[in-house]
């Protein structure tokens, strides 16, 4: 019954979009960090295209009043999904306006407080309906203008220019006005304390980059490469940027790596860094494939999940293109090898093709990647760019299926688009020898496979090889390969090559020696020591971990060179040094205490999720029984981010199964928050 009454909301929706256009949206917004709440003003311009009962607007749980159409107040329904309208409009134009009140169980996140209050929207799907009365419907495109009003010491960002500002006391209004239509889902603000950073593209689009204030000078890191990327899209693409403007603001806590919203990208602040995090982890991708989505999956949208490749596809795939610009060929083809990887393990249990609305995200994002890989191979650059401009052109802000991409590539080729779509589009699985016959074009690629084919060869009859690719300037992949399969060569045979492996300036192979030599030899102990200065978080939380745990008598020395280190956003290094310290019982001894209770602190709810997972991950095994340690952890269990709530439940549900846990856990129930009881008490019922 359930799944009858979906498929009457789809299709009602369906013969909704052919009947009536909804044209415009002027809204008013009024988020409330105090009640957790938004409420507005709200005018729809629409046209009725031909007669029709009942018009509907996709509403989760919301309060209307005064719903007026063309100037008179009417009679409406509302059954806490849709506002239901049967009276008042005409055919030809006509004009909706009403007032609302929602406290949004999700897509509206309000985090922190105070200095560190960030508010902000995830509307992926068709989830903006929790927030803003809007369409899930992705085929409803329309222009939406949005006015936010808060306090004016802080930024507020959405969608398009900001044509104006007003001020009333401690108010402030931010006026957003956008020119194209949009799918609702793609609808966003952003509220918190930011520094602005602009530039301008080559064509003259301005670029808006923000970061907290306290991040501000990590602005160069962080964006690097950015407006390269965007002159680089203009140009491969031939379509130019869509929109006026493109802003990008990163947030704590984000659900994803990023999200596309129209002109507005929103991304984790797990991507800020500065010069050394780069080198681990940057937004270089993530900036890319969200900036494509501007393009693909903003600008044209697909009809219906089951086409939802051609947003992450295109997005991931262009993605990469970018990197190639940025990286060089070997780079792109490791890339595409990488992926090739994942896809062929994947496809022992990822039965379902990519045509699919429930295909996975790798078969959406890395399978949709290589799928144009392989087309682009086949039709010629050329021809391909030529297709791909010619698609954008025809269905500009409109919607799209993947035979009217392929359509465009019937045009422009003889290439057998009816093969390409069943092998690659509706068959399950990952063609592997198709992609390791296009892969094996490039020089680098072949030599990188034949290298890992060898791995079995008798050390001495490679010995000489791996020494001349150790001097080379082959990309470090091969020279990370030849490290691996050095692993298990005991150090004396290998030490030569080790020692010109040193010599390198790339941290990638320097990481390499440092994870796979964890029995440090006496001899190589004043080198690996030079880990602790390399340009890479990773690489020095290896060796401050191996050289903490083989050499005792060196540990207060370590620990005093280590003592402010901080790491990534996650405090990886910061959390790991007082777990080391606390372990080391001749440094800090009267400090003890206090360097436990920091580690208590890192998992409280002032700090984000990725340091509090930190934390209590140490926790758990240095102190389980501490009752802030558990609050913390029933505290995770109620949190936004999907990922830290599977952390949270999932560590709780193991240490259940011990009864000294379970008696904590129960004793603890009563100084919990009503949510983190309901939340402790379904875990506790678990059988």
């Amino acid at each position: 019954m359930k799944y009858i009454l979906l498929l009457f909301s789809v299709f009602s929706f369906a013969q909704q979009t052919q009947k009536v256009d909804f044209i415009k949206c002027n809204a008013s917004l009024y988020p409330n960090n105090e009640t957790k709440s938004i409420s507005g003003m709200i005018s729809y311009d629409f046209n009725v295209k031909s007669p029709i009962d009942t018009i509907r607007i996709d509403c989760k749980n919301m309060v209307f009043y005064n719903v007026i159409i063309n100037g008179k107040s009417v009679e409406y329904k509302n059954n806490n999904k849709e506002l239901l309208l049967f009276e008042g409009f005409k055919k030809g134009n006509n004009r909706l306006n009403f007032s609302y009140y929602a406290t949004p169980k999700q897509t509206l996140y309000f985090n922190g407080e105070n200095e560190g209050l960030q508010i902000w929207t995830q509307g992926q799907g068709k989830y903006t309906s929790n927030w803003l009365p809007s369409f899930d419907d992705v085929n409803e495109k329309i222009i939406f203008n949005l006015t936010v009003v808060f306090d004016s010491d802080y930024q507020v960002i959405s969608n398009g220019k900001l044509i104006q500002n007003t001020e009333n006391k401690y108010l402030k209004s931010w006026h957003y006005q956008m020119q194209k239509p949009m799918s609702s889902y793609l609808v966003m603000i952003a509220i918190g304390k930011f520094e602005k950073q602009v530039l301008n593209s080559k064509s003259g689009i301005v670029l808006e980059q923000y970061l907290k204030s306290e991040d501000k000078d990590k602005f160069a890191s962080t964006y690097k490469y950015s407006k390269e990327i965007f002159d680089f899209f203009e140009t491969e693409i031939g379509v130019k940027y869509p929109w006026e403007i493109y802003k990008q603001v990163p947030v704590n806590d984000f659900l994803y790596a990023g999200m596309e919203n129209t002109s507005a990208t929103i991304f984790s602040q797990d991507f800020v860094v500065d010069d050394i995090g780069f080198n681990d982890r940057n937004y270089i991708n993530v900036n890319a494939h969200e900036l494509a989505h501007q393009w693909f999956g903003d600008m044209i949208t697909a009809k219906s999940g089951k086409d939802h490749w051609l947003q992450e596809g295109f997005a991931s795939y262009y993605a990469l293109l970018a990197e190639k610009k940025v990286f060089g060929e070997d780079h792109f083809n490791y890339e595409l090898l990488k992926m090739a990887e994942e896809l062929k393990e994947a496809s022992k249990t990822d039965t379902i093709p990519i045509l699919n609305e429930k295909a996975s995200s790798l078969s959406f994002y890395k399978k949709g990647a290589w799928a144009l890989h392989v087309l682009k191979e086949g039709v010629g650059e050329k021809n391909f760019q030529k297709a791909v401009k010619n698609y954008l052109n025809k269905y500009k802000f409109k919607n799209v299926t993947t035979d009217d991409f392929l359509a465009e590539i019937k045009k422009v080729s003889n290439y057998d688009v009816v093969n390409f779509k069943k092998n690659w589009l509706e068959k399950s699985g990952f063609n592997v020898t198709e992609a390791i016959i296009v892969l094996s074009k490039n020089k680098f690629i072949k030599q990188y496979l034949d290298l890992q084919k060898n791995e079995n060869i008798p050390f001495a009859e490679k010995k000489t090889q791996f020494e001349n690719i150790l001097k080379s300037d082959t990309f470090y992949p091969i020279k990370q390969e030849v490290i691996h399969q050095l692993a298990v060569i005991s150090f004396d045979e290998k030490k030569e090559l080790i020692q010109i492996a040193m010599k390198s300036s790339d941290v990638n192979i320097r990481q390499a020696v440092a994870e796979t030599i964890p029995k440090i030899p006496l001899e190589f102990k004043q080198q690996y020591e030079s880990f602790l200065d390399d340009k890479s978080y990773a690489t020095r939380e290896i060796a401050l971990q191996n050289l903490w745990a083989q050499f005792p008598e060196n540990r207060t020395i370590l620990l005093e060179k280590s003592k402010d280190w901080q790491g990534r956003n996650d405090k990886n290094l910061r959390i790991i040094w007082l777990t080391l310290a606390l372990g080391t019982k001749e440094y800090e001894p009267t400090k003890k205490a206090e360097l436990y209770n920091e580690i208590v602190n890192y998992a409280s709810t002032s700090f984000d999720s990725s340091i509090r997972q930190n934390a209590l991950e140490i926790l758990i095994k240095i102190n389980p029984s501490d009752e802030r340690v558990l609050q913390s952890l029933v505290n995770a269990t109620t949190h936004h981010k999907w990922q830290f709530v599977k952390f949270g439940k999932e560590t709780i549900r193991a240490m259940l199964k011990k009864e000294e846990f379970r008696k904590l856990f129960n004793d603890l129930l009563p100084k919990l928050t009503e949510r983190e009881k309901v939340s402790l008490f379904v875990l506790l019922s678990e059988k």
